[in-house]
């Protein structure tokens, strides 16, 4: 495990030339990924602040010099992936959604959380396979994050435990409902997907609903997550054509 030894620093960007790259090749929206402040630190050993708190604080303004510049290289969306708000519910409401706060501070593009459940290592699985019937975890911090600057919200529903009407404690906000399972190389169909996204719909206004897939998708075959993207448009298609008939 990567151990801090000292203050933290950004010396250059990461992603920005990338950004500016990509804002030259299309008009089309960008939404940028970047890791949140409380997920950074829970792979990491601290041997210098000696808390979690500050050590999150300290990387949330990190990512916050990040978020701007690649906002002034074009991109219209930054999602922050915080897998870790599905486990430490105490510090999630304690400091971890404040820290969140801190890494959006001043940008004017649209902002995301992504919360996950974490895929690919046994400790995953093992951990999933062990929550039971229902995976309720989103329901200990929705309440605050409702209340948060954040403004899209991505979870997992396809193919989870995950209770469809705990996304009624984020009403208001909008949500990117997860209609694909990027755990298995079977390909949805797009009535599957529909039937997910019309559950969603009973706990989150249509013009708020963002379809969209549970995580990524580098560990397929690139068949098969083309596939899968085709049955995400195709499903959203169906329940589009419902909602305007």
């Amino acid at each position: 495990m990567p151990s801090v030894i000292g203050a933290v620093t950004r010396e250059k960007p990461v992603f920005v030339e990338d950004a500016k790259f990509l804002r030259t090749l299309t008009k089309k929206p960008i939404k940028w990924a970047l890791p949140g402040p409380m997920t950074m630190i829970d792979t990491l050993h601290d041997g210098h602040y000696k808390s979690r708190e500050k050590l999150a604080c300290e990387f949330a303004k990190i990512l916050n010099q990040e978020a701007k510049e690649l906002e002034a290289a074009g991109v219209d969306i930054i999602q922050f992936d915080e897998p870790a708000f599905n486990v430490f519910f105490d510090e999630v409401n304690d400091w971890g959604i404040a820290t969140l706060e801190r890494a959006i501070e001043g940008l004017k593009c649209e902002t995301a959380v992504h919360i996950c459940y974490g895929y690919g290592i046994k400790a995953n699985i093992d951990w999933k396979n062990a929550l039971g019937e229902e995976w309720r975890q989103y329901e200990e911090i929705f309440p605050k994050l409702q209340k948060s600057n954040i403004d899209l919200i991505s979870l997992e529903c396809q193919n989870s435990r995950v209770p469809m009407d705990l996304i009624e404690l984020i009403r208001g906000k909008k949500v990117m409902v997860g209609a694909i399972d990027v755990a298995t190389n079977a390909i949805e169909t797009p009535d599957e997907v529909a039937n997910t996204l019309r559950k969603a719909l009973q706990f989150v206004d249509a013009d708020k609903l963002y379809p969209c897939t549970n995580c990524g998708m580098a560990p397929l075959p690139r068949n098969v997550a083309r596939g899968k993207l085709d049955a995400l448009g195709a499903g959203a298609e169906i329940v589009r054509k419902e909602l305007s008939a």
